[in-house]
């Protein structure tokens, strides 16, 4: 370890950004996450879920609702699926039912079907009787592998929905852009501090973690610090340490603190040299776009990238690892992508 951060005031700075992104993330794993599902019975709202999620949850987590018309899906507790009729239910008291529902919700994935009659006059009718209740809306256009011209099917749906929500074209027969259902869905919990419970439990894991790598690059960039003491520090600190115990907490393997130290400590150091981190830059994709020519954002983004590879192939997060880690890297083509 490095004698220029042998200091107290290091040790202050770590050990407050690490017990500081410890108790948000154990706090947000703690609440309960509610999404409500409106959509004609084809529409594919179980297999979405059962996509999303890795799981038949859809056909063994199934519990009766108030209604007979109102199904609930829970998932490990604290993550709830209702499949609700919609608002235009002919009995007025499953209406009621619903309505609470979606006052209730965090998110509303509002389903059409890409091979039927895409928003139809009565489902533009519920679409804008949601809205009225929540705007945390995201609209879902299932089964695009049994449709064509997919972009003008989108186009249609934001001219009539005044390009207020996202639409997602998805295909929950082939998993087709589930990755990009599982971001938008991300966008709006994190506005909610509920992100992370729903990202621990996402089949897709390596998308969610290149996602939150490149905002923590972003980010570090923007603070505008090389990696090294100053006033600048102390935030990089915080983006650091936060990336690294959220993607410990995405992989469900804990880091301890004294290993985030270390790790911390040796990127910031650069005891590995700082050329690498800016090779590494150059083969991540995207990352050169993000941080530009930022040491504390190429770090940050080269950290993130060490520590994922380290969860994924069972190396214990050690600063040890790092340097074989990032020489593994430098080796593999510019156009990879499993990085």
């Amino acid at each position: 370890m490095n004698q220029e951060f042998e200091n107290e005031k290091f040790d202050e700075w770590f050990e407050d950004a690490f017990y500081e992104k410890t108790d948000e993330i154990n706090e947000q794993l703690s609440r309960e996450i509610l999404i409500s599902m409106v959509g004609d019975v084809n529409s594919g709202k179980s297999s979405t879920i059962n996509r999303l999620m890795d799981e038949d949850l859809a056909s063994v987590g199934a519990q009766p609702g108030e209604t007979v018309h109102i199904q609930k899906y829970v998932y490990k507790e604290n993550i709830i699926f209702v499949d609700t009729p919609g608002l235009d239910d002919v009995v007025e008291e499953n209406s009621e039912v619903t309505k609470k529902y979606y006052e209730q919700s965090d998110v509303v994935l509002f389903f059409l079907n890409a091979a039927g009659t895409v928003l139809s006059e009565n489902e533009l009718k519920n679409f804008k009787q949601i809205e009225k209740i929540t705007k945390d809306i995201i609209i879902v256009l299932n089964k695009i592998d049994a449709a064509d011209d997919i972009p003008n099917l989108v186009k249609y749906i934001q001219d009539h929905t005044n390009y207020g929500y996202p639409v997602v074209p998805i295909s929950s027969r082939t998993g087709e852009n589930i990755s990009m259902l599982q971001a938008k869905l991300l966008d709006v919990l994190e506005k909610k501090s509920k992100d992370i419970l729903m990202a621990q439990n996402f089949k897709d894991k390596s998308s969610v973690a290149n996602k939150w790598i490149l905002a923590a690059g972003a980010s570090a960039a923007a603070v505008g610090a090389s990696p090294i003491p100053g006033s600048d520090f102390i935030p990089l600190t915080s983006i650091q340490v936060g990336l690294m115990i959220k993607l410990s907490t995405l992989y469900d393997k804990p880091v301890s603190k004294e290993n985030a130290k270390e790790l911390l400590i040796a990127t910031v150091v650069g005891n590995i040299g700082k050329t690498i981190f800016r090779q590494l830059v150059k083969i991540i994709p995207a990352a050169g776009s993000v941080v530009g020519a930022s040491v504390a954002g190429a770090t940050t983004i080269a950290l993130g990238y060490a520590v994922k590879y380290m969860h994924e192939n069972e190396i214990e997060l050690k600063a040890e690892h790092l340097k074989t880690v990032y020489e593994m890297f430098l080796k593999k083509e510019k156009s990879n992508p499993s990085i």
